[in-house]
């Protein structure tokens, strides 16, 4: 899951309570204020009332937090901790970043003396910015969304950013990738506080997936920050729209009318990658779409996207996803009652065991 087996976590080897603090501050989502501690709540119903506890704080170093969305949240003064957890915050299109996060110096202050104080602390989703603020990061592994990866890398070169990851945890110090990660940061804890039966038992109760291991699953290229440079966009359109086509670098470069030399430079310089990579990666990406919403076999799915032989589409497909196609299939694509038009409600308990 990450560099370490889990979060180091004071206190967190089920010999005692555990003090849990969720950072609060201006503009959190408080979704991630909650969530962490609601699954806490629901695993500590699980484990019974003899199990080590989990004492949860919502601190702040302000007396009043407006939260995302315009949500008040009642807060507490800063204390010790054993864990810290930094939810992420709003992130619009083209916000600047260097003035959200200058207007929250006493949230870095805070983070830092945590820390300091020998507190695990974990960020959930862009959070990861503000452990970056408070030089948390720096020769560290670290992850975030997916979608804001390479700002993070940009903003702290001094981070191994693992884009793919779902949790990574290096030296004490806990970074998660998007909004619903925050749960399998949480099972984790819970795992470590309460054991292994716990969390999996837990998990049950919440409906929540233990077997996942990346986001790179998730990830949609479309929505990442695009280069914007014409001839690569150009040559983009065209590889997108003859996905099924043999890849054929020479007549490429006689469509642009540029050398073969040339057209592979031009492209790298604007895009970092080669027109090959982009194709493999648009394929996989209408592969996915044909998974999740056809019942094309494999096979036909693979030929659908240029690939005579479906073993080279898988073994393509899972270095791109993670997954094999069949398990692609199977985790992402809507269950059939589900599809049906007024499909009567979801299907009985017995057929999902």
């Amino acid at each position: 899951m990450g560099a370490e087996a889990g979060p180091a976590v004071a206190g967190g080897d089920g010999a005692g309570e555990l003090r849990v603090g969720v950072l609060a501050y201006p503009g959190c989502f408080a979704s991630e204020v909650f969530g962490v501690p609601d699954l806490l709540t629901m695993a500590g119903h699980v484990a019974g009332p003899d199990a080590p506890g989990c004492r949860v704080s919502v601190l702040s170093p302000r007396r009043r937090v407006t939260a995302s969305g315009g949500a008040v949240l009642d807060v507490r003064p800063l204390r010790e901790v054993d864990v810290l957890v930094v939810p992420g915050f709003e992130l619009p299109v083209g916000a600047d970043l260097d003035v959200l996060l200058g207007r929250l110096a006493p949230e870095t202050a805070a983070i830092r003396a945590q820390a300091a104080a020998g507190a695990a602390v974990v960020s959930l989703c862009v959070g990861a910015f503000l452990l970056a603020e408070a030089g948390l990061l720096d020769r560290r592994r670290a992850t975030t969304s997916w979608l804001h990866a390479g700002e993070l890398a940009g903003r702290c070169p001094g981070a191994d950013v693992r884009p793919g990851h779902l949790v990574v945890t290096d030296r004490g110090v806990t970074t998660t990738a998007a909004f619903s990660a925050m749960y399998d940061f949480a099972l984790d804890l819970i795992r470590r506080h309460h054991g292994a039966g716990v969390a999996r038992a837990t998990a049950r109760v919440a409906l929540l997936d233990q077997a996942r291991d990346s986001q790179t699953p998730y990830v949609d290229p479309r929505l990442l920050p695009q280069p914007g440079r014409e001839f690569s966009q150009r040559v983009m359109r065209r590889l997108d729209q003859s996905l099924a086509e043999r890849y054929d670098l020479a007549a490429l470069a006689d469509a642009f009318q540029v050398s073969t030399r040339t057209l592979l430079r031009r492209f790298a310089e604007e895009t970092g990658h080669s027109p090959l990579a982009h194709l493999q990666a648009a394929r996989v990406r209408r592969a996915r779409h044909l998974l999740e919403s056809t019942d094309r076999t494999v096979a036909a799915v693979a030929a659908a996207v240029g690939y005579r032989d479906p073993g080279t589409f898988a073994a393509l497909f899972a270095r791109h996803t993670g997954r094999r196609p069949s398990a692609y299939r199977a985790a992402f694509r809507p269950a059939a009652g589900s599809r049906e038009a007024g499909g009567g409600g979801p299907a009985p308990l017995s057929s999902a065991s």
